[in-house]
């Protein structure tokens, strides 16, 4: 039985949307407000089929927290067996879920205890690819509370920090903090992320494994926690080139669900076939702009021009290709991130406007949460929240709006680069994965949270590579490409359209030419 309201309670709820109501007004909008109240109690009861998910198995083992002697790495959030069909391209293969990704019958946690209580009852729509194609997801992997980094995007949330494999003094990157470490440090063969400004490359960077955030929409975003539809990518990680080629085979092209797969192709390449093509005679932009800029190391880009060097002596064409707004991107993203996450805190994570699956049982979950213990969000999720509030009071809507206005110009400029080249390449970051630096007390903590004292950066020099293509689409993958005083560097490989066939074939070729196993710990560090 929904409340009925009071004539002071709808003047009350008025004054919260900002509407200024009189009393006649306010008992006129009472009665009309009951008759709709009836009428939702009515469709309430309507005993009517609600579509679902495919969901083939639902009595799943919940996992379990494992210990420090488990996971050293504290890479995991859950520790589960998913196993999938007997005979697939992905048979053998272990995988592990940022844990923003639904697993029916596992619990969900979004990186925060916010969400303790909350199992999924439907299966993330890359989920059920997976299975399908052979692979075992054995665990949810450890993320930055709500993948919403703050500067330096550091990896970490609720469930503590996650060691990078190969220094465990330094930060993973994040928000994908502990898929990248469990790809790089061998304890999964594929992981999945999430991608909003760099989640998915970043951390692959820092931490050493292959990343890659597809085209927008090319991999099903259903069943994954998002920010805003227009930027939400979730992406593979491994450690060869092979496995991502045999994942993204998996798991690409449309579900019938994700309003953000309106662009896709009729057909899509045959990726497989990439990795034996070879680059002779394949143009590679060298993007300027994505190297020499404040805060960048030089030894970071020295060791991708090497790499792009190789790249050229295995057949490749390497020429300079410039975009003026490569450094203005991140402008564009800040009122999407902001206002789109207010959004979507709005609705229950449910999201709006568009035909397609809503989650039942997570949007009514996250509302009784944040209704009861919103003391528990996370403190960078809270800033963004703030943030969105105050542009949309002061703005009303107008930078978000120019956010997603501004985006064709910013494609037409890109699309421009590719047209005098196949592919783009830039370093992935700027920097290697700086040293974590344990706050002193809860003041420090705060500080550190939200202005990234502890790794002495922000976030637009994190992402200055990164963020430019979730606002245009592009897809973009990270490759290991060597080592900067033992730590990984990215070199970030940047394609048309629904072209990642190119992108992997020069991972191939590259793959091939060094002395691959070397980018790799050998075995996990210890804590």
């Amino acid at each position: 039985m929904l409340p009925r309201p009071t004539i002071e309670e709808v003047i009350a709820h008025g004054k919260t949307l900002g509407l200024a109501l009189s009393q006649a007004e306010a008992h006129s909008m009472q009665s009309r407000m009951l008759e709709h109240i009836d009428s939702f109690e009515r469709f309430h009861e309507l005993r009517i089929e609600e579509e679902h998910l495919p969901l083939e198995v639902t009595d799943r083992d919940p996992g379990y927290r494992p210990t420090e002697d488990e996971d050293p790495l504290n890479v995991f959030i859950r520790k589960c067996w998913v196993a999938g069909a007997d005979e697939g391209p992905l048979t053998g293969k272990t995988i592990g879920l940022k844990d923003h990704i639904s697993v029916a019958g596992v619990p969900l946690s979004l990186g925060s205890h916010f969400m303790d209580g909350y199992t999924p009852d439907f299966d993330a729509s890359i989920v059920t690819r997976l299975l399908s194609g052979g692979g075992t997801i054995v665990g949810k992997m450890n993320m930055e509370d709500f993948s919403f980094g703050g500067p330096g995007l550091s990896g970490i949330g609720d469930f503590g920090r996650p060691l990078n494999p190969h220094n465990p003094a330094h930060v993973t990157g994040g928000s994908s903090s502990g898929s990248a470490a469990a790809v790089a440090g061998g304890l999964v063969d594929i992981a999945f992320g999430g991608d909003q400004g760099g989640s998915i490359r970043i951390p692959a960077a820092w931490s050493g494994c292959l990343g890659l955030m597809a085209t927008h929409g090319l991999i099903p975003h259903t069943g994954v926690f998002g920010l805003d539809p227009s930027i939400d990518y979730v992406g593979p990680m491994t450690r060869t080139v092979e496995d991502l080629t045999a994942v993204l085979s998996c798991v690409a092209g449309p579900d019938g669900y994700d309003p953000r797969q309106t662009q896709l192709p009729a057909r899509l390449p045959d990726y497989g076939q990439a990795l034996s093509r070879g680059i002779d005679g394949l143009t590679i932009g060298v993007l300027s702009e994505g190297f020499g800029f404040a805060g960048s190391q030089p030894e970071v880009e020295q060791v991708v021009h090497d790499a792009l060097a190789s790249l050229e002596g295995a057949g490749a064409r390497l020429s300079s290709v410039s975009v003026p707004l490569h450094d203005k991107a991140l402008l564009a993203l800040l009122p999407i991130y902001f206002e789109g996450g207010k959004h979507m805190f709005e609705t229950n994570l449910g999201g709006a406007f568009a035909r397609t699956y809503y989650p039942s049982s997570l949007v009514s979950s996250f509302g009784r949460f944040k209704h009861g213990h919103d003391h528990e969000l996370p403190l960078n999720y809270k800033l963004g929240l703030l943030m969105g509030a105050y542009l949309n009071r002061f703005t009303h809507g107008r930078l978000y709006a120019k956010g997603h206005n501004v985006r064709p110009t910013f494609v037409k400029q890109y699309n421009q680069a590719l047209s005098q080249a196949d592919i783009l390449a830039l370093p992935t970051t700027p920097m290697t994965a700086p040293v974590y630096r344990q706050p002193q007390d809860a003041q420090e903590a705060i500080e550190h949270t939200l202005f990234g004292g502890q790794l002495g950066m922000d976030l637009g020099l994190v992402t200055h590579n990164t963020a430019p293509f979730n606002l245009t689409g592009h897809p973009a993958l990270s490759i290991p490409c060597g080592k900067v005083g033992g730590l990984p560097v990215g070199l970030m490989l940047v394609g048309p359209y629904f072209r990642e066939d190119l992108l992997l074939q020069v991972a191939a070729v590259y793959q091939s030419l060094v002395d691959w196993t070397s980018f790799f710990p050998p075995t996990p560090p210890q804590g």
